[in-house]
């Protein structure tokens, strides 16, 4: 899962080598946290958040054939 959302967010972004993602495991959750940089938020949210929407919807699929809850947060990196 990590490795997909940072691939999608590698290919969108202006500044890949900027964007970092972490996995956090629980029992039957999982929180996905993107940084961006803050010049890649307006590519990587969207149009009215559309994009955002949609990698948290491919996340959310990857997790359920997995008997997991993802949460997907997408952060600027500091």
């Amino acid at each position: 899962m990590r490795a997909a959302v940072e691939v999608l967010a590698k290919a969108l972004a202006d500044r890949p080598n900027a964007v970092r993602v972490t996995e956090t495991e629980r029992e039957q959750a999982t929180l996905v946290e993107l940084f961006v940089s803050p010049e890649d938020m307006g590519k990587i949210l969207g149009r009215v958040g559309k994009t955002a929407a949609a990698l948290r919807t491919l996340a959310s699929m990857a997790g359920e054939r997995e008997g997991k809850t993802v949460t997907l947060e997408i952060r600027e990196s500091r």
